[in-house]
């Protein structure tokens, strides 16, 4: 058996040669198999016969009939354990030892060996040698970690900006260029046992037919990137580096790639990841990076990493450092669903704080009401309604927070033809007389009503063109009249609203104007 021959060019493989070396085999009654990769070094007239492993299943069911009996292999093969171990296409060399962990019948070792072997294959990639398993090609598991089910060019790309940063931080004087062509995307797949799968990827230019490359186990990534980032501490520097570069990218996908491998790393390291990555981005200059640590965070919290809400309360409180304040307004939008009351609580002070400021900074005033028009728009709404309702009158800052952040809901819109937050009145009855509350209040307030007129008439401009729209308009406008004079407000309103582009007026306000004309003063 020859493993893994290396043609090279100036020894390639030649048919001559396998000739030769059969003639003498047959006179010895003798065999010998030799396994290689694609090379460009193999003649073409030499056959090639593909490597296919027998079925893993098919294997331990061998080795346990051998063992246990045919009964007692069949109850072994489907435990659940064991049907989700061989469902994620083991190598051989992983099956055979199960089978003496299965004849024990440790339900916890039964249980744990399929990540333990996937710990394993991950620190082999990482022990191996330059010479063995070359640098490249553990950028490019890096890589495909942070870009897992990802475009399969994409990920190639970024892994060689990655292997550039780690080849500097063995050898900083050392100038060669990276190659241009090098390992074929068969081979390098195959050790990093992923795949390929074509999809349509949406782009800012439509859907994108593209190659996906991910691992065949899922759970691969997270652990190639914890193992990375505190088994060998000597790649922190390229590795935070080439996040740095990651999160200032044109594109949105690979900013949030970048930061959902903060996220993991996050997890894994708490202390380290903040220090080295999410504080910098939070401080940075660059707006692009901030939105990249607001990701980060987010999802840091998604996957249970500790004490991200305790991160973000502290931040939102510091005005002195107004870019991490900021970084945390905008993610306790993010969050906040979850913890709606001590995340308005936050607002709230925050909102406070620029209230006494002689001069106070313009970013967080105008992120405070995108925060709270996120939590009114989220599963978390009719909490969020009740607490800004409950603190309106608290104090000016608080009741200029309410207003502001509920028409920033009211603004949002979504594929649906009607506005969320419209909608959301036409079906929850039990947020219906706060919304009108809210909504009759901004009306009537100097500072918000043009803005609170402004949602009105594109609302009414929604109507014409949703019947949907307009049920719910013709419920929702007789509760903001009150006293005659919201009344001829609405009146003059809908007998002015304008259309579009020198369209005519809206024919839905003619007849929703006929439901608020009975109110108003004669």
């Amino acid at each position: 058996m020859l493993f893994d021959l290396e043609p090279t060019r100036s020894q390639p493989l030649r048919e001559a040669q396998l000739l030769a070396a059969r003639d003498r085999l047959r006179a010895k009654h003798s065999y010998l198999v030799i396994t290689t990769g694609h090379s460009p070094y193999i003649e073409d007239t030499v056959r090639l016969a593909p490597w296919r492993p027998l079925p893993v299943r098919a294997v331990l069911s061998s080795l346990l009939n051998r063992r246990v009996g045919a009964v007692t292999a069949d109850r072994l093969l489907n435990l659940p354990a064991v049907t989700a171990f061989l469902l994620r296409d083991q190598q051989l060399r992983e099956v055979v030892p199960y089978a003496d962990v299965l004849v024990r019948s440790d339900a916890a070792e039964i249980e744990q060996y399929a990540q333990r072997a996937l710990d394993r294959q991950v620190q082999e990639w990482f022990e191996e040698s330059e010479n063995t398993f070359p640098l490249r090609e553990k950028a490019f598991l890096i890589a495909l970690a942070a870009f897992n089910n990802g475009p399969y060019a994409l990920t190639a790309e970024l892994s060689d900006k990655l292997y550039e940063r780690l080849r500097k931080t063995g050898d900083p004087e050392r100038g060669e260029s990276i190659p241009v062509f090098g390992t074929h995307i068969g081979k390098r797949l195959q050790v990093a046992r992923a795949r390929l799968d074509p999809a349509d990827v949406k782009t800012e230019w439509g859907p994108v037919r593209q190659l996906n490359a991910s691992f065949k186990d899922d759970r691969t990534a997270p652990v190639l990137l914890k193992e990375v980032w505190t088994g060998h501490p000597a790649a922190r520097p390229a590795l935070t580096g080439w996040l740095d570069e990651l999160s200032v990218d044109g594109r949105p996908f690979v900013r949030t790639r970048a930061a959902a491998a903060v996220a993991v790393l996050a997890l894994t390291d708490l202390p380290s990841a903040m220090a080295l990555v999410i504080e910098r981005w939070a401080d940075s200059r660059n707006p692009r990076q901030q939105l990249t640590a607001v990701s980060a965070l987010t999802f840091a919290h998604r996957i249970k990493a500790p004490n991200i809400p305790r991160i973000i309360d502290g931040w939102s409180a510091d005005s002195e450092a107004a870019k991490r304040c900021w970084v945390a307004i905008r993610a306790h939008g993010l969050i906040g669903p979850e913890r709606p009351v001590e995340t308005l609580a936050a607002l709230r002070a925050q909102a406070r704080t620029q209230y006494g400021l002689s001069e106070p900074d313009e970013h967080i005033r105008k992120e405070l009401p995108e925060s709270v028009a996120l939590l009114l728009l989220s599963d978390a709404g009719d909490t969020a309604l009740r607490e800004l309702l409950r603190t309106c009158a608290d104090h000016a800052s608080t009741r200029a927070l309410a207003l502001t952040g509920f028409l920033a809901a009211c603004s949002h819109t979504d594929e649906g033809p009607c506005p969320p937050l419209l909608a959301w009145y036409a079906r929850t009855a039990s947020a219906a007389d706060g919304i009108a509350l809210l909504l009759r209040t901004a009306l009537g307030d100097r500072e918000t009503n043009r803005r609170a007129e402004e949602i009105l008439q594109d609302w009414i401009r929604a109507a014409d063109r949703d019947p949907g729209t307009e049920e719910a308009l013709a419920t929702l406008l007789p509760a903001l009249v009150t006293e005659p004079r919201e009344a001829a407000r609405l009146d003059h309103l809908l007998d002015t609203v304008p259309g579009l582009d020198g369209r005519p007026k809206p024919a839905a306000a003619a007849r929703l104007r006929a439901l608020v004309r009975p109110l108003a003063p004669a």
